[in-house]
């Protein structure tokens, strides 16, 4: 309602504007004729507070949640600890809306029981104002929660029930929302190893994107593309999404698409045991601190798996034994990648002549990598467990 409206014929449209903003206490005769009016019962005025003060609750809340998630430290504590004595007066209002929305991800990140229904209340705000991007957001990230658990199934059947209920409610859904969707549920299909479903839903995204000209999320369905096709061995499409990828990096100036670019071609040059070729692409990077601290992992696994391959079996068990899995990987692709490091691990010890090791470290590839879809990563985990398990009665005699 505006002001004007809310007035009517009782209250002056500046004296109801001094009330909203707390410059201004209201008698109970206007207090009852202000509850009326939103058809609200007095006591949730009187519960309520002022626009202004949770505008301000919500500008510190804000410069707290968007600080990087690799600097973060105790800022979800600090959100709680902000926003917990407004919880209950949250009713109405965008602010209200992302200020529960922000805190019940503060809850979720801190293990604590409950966010599930401050998000709720959440989108029901957002739903109210037809606030179609924000509702759709909290529909992603409550089937983004079930796909960092690795229950990708649960986390297709969210997001899907999500965005049916989203476009049951909004006439209009718009472009970035809806290639939001897209790129989300193509992500949850391949996690399930439906590529077909992926790859219809993943072009389709793309061909949205140029042909409403946003080219919003077009580096990361470029790089899912280029994923996919190393995954099945298709190389024409391999070969045409990286080359997107570069070109959409050079021109956006984008590192990490740059960088996931020459991860691809490195790994094409492993699997074409050009292992020269790949560390010349991996080097620089592991020379560069900055680079080295934000994807070194990715380029350990390359530069270990290289040295493998030039039988170099001492130094590629050292780059192998820093990896450590980021936090942030949980797509099938990224962790089938990172799982097979221990069945290189496996092949330097059975070289170096240590078959307890290199049992122990190929029994760790197949257990981690069985809940997850058929990639030819999988395969070769499979086949470097059941060479390596073969000779290992011949190496104890």
């Amino acid at each position: 309602m505006t002001l004007e409206a809310l007035a009517g014929e009782e209250i002056t449209k500046g004296m109801l504007s001094l009330i909203e903003n707390n410059k201004a206490n209201p008698s109970m005769e206007s207090l009852t004729y202000i509850a009326e009016r939103l058809g609200v019962e007095v006591a949730v005025l009187m519960e309520s507070v002022s626009s202004q003060e949770l505008r301000e609750v919500l500008e510190e809340a804000e410069k707290l949640y968007n600080i990087e998630f690799e600097q973060k430290t105790d800022e979800y504590k600090r959100i709680i600890t902000l926003v917990a004595p407004y919880i209950d007066k949250l009713t109405q209002g965008y602010e209200a809306a992302r200020l529960l929305e922000m805190y019940s991800r503060c809850v979720y990140h801190e293990k604590s029981a409950g966010w599930e229904e401050l998000s709720d209340r959440a989108a029901e705000i957002y739903e109210q104002m037809n606030l179609t991007a924000k509702r759709a957001d909290v529909g992603l990230f409550r089937a983004m929660v079930k796909f960092s658990e690795h229950d990708y199934a649960q986390s297709l059947d969210i997001l899907l029930r999500e965005r049916a209920e989203v476009e049951a409610n909004h006439a209009y859904i718009d472009p970035m929302t809806h290639v939001d969707f897209d790129y989300h549920e193509a992500l949850l299909h391949f996690a399930i190893g439906d590529t077909e479903s992926a790859t219809r839903v993943m072009e389709s995204a793309i061909d949205y994107s140029k042909k409403h000209r946003i080219f919003y999320r077009i580096d990361d369905l470029y790089r899912i593309a280029a994923a996919s096709a190393m995954m099945t061995g298709n190389d024409e499409k391999k070969l045409y999404y990286t080359k997107k990828l570069k070109q959409y990096g050079d021109f956006a100036d984008d590192l990490h698409s740059i960088i996931f670019y020459d991860l691809i071609n490195a790994e094409t040059l492993i699997t074409e045991d050009d292992y020269v070729g790949a560390l010349e692409i991996i080097d620089p990077y592991l020379s560069d601190p900055r680079l080295r601290e934000n994807y070194g992992n990715w380029f350990y696994l390359g530069k270990g798996k290289s040295l493998y391959g030039l039988g170099r079996y001492e130094e590629a068990l050292h780059w192998l034994e820093k990896i450590i899995i980021p936090s942030y990987a949980h797509h099938p692709f990224d962790l089938s990648l990172f799982f097979v490091m221990d069945s290189y691990k496996a092949l330097c010890h059975m070289h170096l002549g240590n078959p307890d090791e290199a049992l122990e470290s190929a029994k760790l590839a197949v257990k981690n990598i069985a809940p997850l879809p058929h990639t030819p990563f999988k395969d070769f985990i499979h086949k470097t467990y059941q060479a390596i398990e073969k000779t290992k009665p011949a190496v104890d005699f």
